[in-house]
């Protein structure tokens, strides 16, 4: 569906109704918008706790599409949810009325604050994100946020700053990065994800560099990613590398566990340290997710002395490595990860922690993700005790890669699968043992799955 939608006519535009308004991508985008004086409708299939957050704020909001619910809208925005045959996004082009997808109209709030931070990658956007977003709140910059998890600081995935300054999880998926206008642009990793759309590795570093090359001021990159060096390689903007390496332009040293889950270090840059800094979440990915949100706030103008207290103040994403819950002496968490070097990143940070086993239930996300990358799953999951799996959940594609979970489970000795998450729950009651950690994996529908084993009401 093509955008009719202009950032002129932004200017001149009141009334906007919203198509998917329920949507957690949708929610930041009304926050922000309805911040700046503009009068929201919207319409969802469902009702739930985002669209009661709306309707709290005064803004309209209909269960179910009609026409009539567009009313006297002066733009459309919709989801990329939404079917082109969507009966409100028909009449809106029957009207003649403007309508933009919402990847592109995040693209144009970008361009309207000139200290945008906008964080890309295949693996930790979400949480380096948040994590950039506390240290800035710390630092009083009272910045707009569009994340793409749930985060306590902010009560949500959104916040409608007062400030010049934004922060955007930047998406690689179908492109939708390249609407946005950055100042400040991160990459944090370039892997092998999404290649039933990029087909090959070339086009995905082409797109971050596509990205990197939209920016006004700085890039941030990950110098010991030879993937992310290649985006990077020779642009005109202002380079900063960070990472483990003390070839980097920010690098942590002195690395101290206190547990699997707590860590101290120091924020190092050209042999000198800056700052002692510490963080509440597990796995030595998230030390570098910690070292990339500090470069981009100190990019971003924040004072070395807000760097401690913002990270100390994060204590996580909503499904990144989310403590949900006991039973039976079984603590039972949940997390995004769907990709297998999130999958082993995550695994190896619940390894380290103090369980007597570790069990991984995972939900295979995409056919054509699950076929491309079937071994590579199959090295990563192991690194559990135990390896429970569903069937794979399809999203919006067609299973031509005649792929199935079966063919996973005959690479991995000893894991076990199920259709349902029903007989799941089953077999973990059954065999999980107390002081175990029972892990549910996938960016689909599995934290059902965790609910249900914890007795929890599951959402529908």
């Amino acid at each position: 569906m093509m955008s009719t939608f202009s950032e002129d006519l932004l200017h001149s535009c009141r009334k906007l109704h919203f198509i998917g308004i329920g949507g957690s991508g949708m929610f930041p985008i009304v926050q922000i918008l309805h911040a700046q004086g503009y009068e929201i409708s919207g319409s969802d299939n469902n009702p739930g706790d985002t669209i009661d957050q709306e309707r709290a704020m005064g803004i309209r909001v209909a269960i179910g599409h009609d026409p009539a619910n567009l009313a006297d809208a002066d733009a459309v925005i919709y989801s990329a949810a939404i079917m082109a045959d969507n009966v409100e996004l028909a009449e809106a082009r029957r009207r003649g009325i403007p309508t933009v997808e919402r990847s592109e109209m995040l693209g144009l709030l970008s361009r309207r604050y000139s200290n945008c931070v906008c964080i890309a990658g295949t693996h930790g956007k979400t949480t380096t994100t948040a994590m950039t977003t506390q240290i800035l709140l710390e630092a009083g910059f009272d910045p707009s946020a569009v994340i793409g998890g749930k985060i306590n600081a902010i009560g949500g995935s959104g916040r409608a700053g007062a400030s010049d300054t934004m922060t955007v999880e930047a998406c690689e998926f179908v492109d939708t990065f390249l609407h946005l206008s950055p100042d400040i642009a991160v990459i944090l990793n370039i892997d092998d994800d999404h290649l039933d759309y990029f087909k090959t590795m070339e086009n995905l570093i082409r797109s971050f560099r596509r990205f990197a090359e939209n920016t006004s001021r700085t890039v941030i990159y990950h110098g010991d990613d030879p993937n992310s060096r290649r985006a990077v390689e020779g642009l005109p903007q202002k380079l900063v590398s960070f990472g483990f390496s003390a070839q980097n332009d920010y690098y942590p040293a002195d690395i101290v566990w206190k547990d699997g889950a707590h860590c101290a270090f120091s924020l190092c840059s050209g042999g000198r340290k800056l700052a002692d800094l510490s963080i509440c979440v597990p796995g030595r990915h998230n030390i570098l997710n910690a070292v990339a949100a500090c470069a981009a706030s100190l990019e971003a103008g924040a004072p070395l002395s807000s760097l401690a207290g913002g990270l100390a103040a994060f204590t996580g994403v909503h499904r990144r490595f989310e403590i949900l819950g006991k039973i039976n002496g079984v603590t039972v968490a949940d997390d995004y990860a769907h990709h297998p070097t999130e999958i082993a990143a995550t695994l190896r940070a619940a390894k380290e922690l103090d369980f007597k086993a570790v069990w991984a239930v995972f939900q295979p996300f995409t056919f054509s993700r699950t076929a491309l990358l079937l071994d590579e799953f199959a090295a990563a999951l192991p690194i559990a005790d135990h390896v429970v799996m569903s069937a794979i959940m399809g999203g919006r594609e067609i299973n031509t890669y005649g792929v199935s979970t079966a063919d996973l489970a005959v690479k991995i000795p000893g894991s076990t699968w199920f259709e349902t998450f029903e007989e799941i729950r089953e077999y973990i009651l059954a065999h999980a043992r107390p002081g175990d950690l029972v892990l549910t994996l996938g960016c689909g529908d599995v934290y059902k799955c965790a609910k249900m084993i914890l007795g929890l009401p599951v959402p529908q």
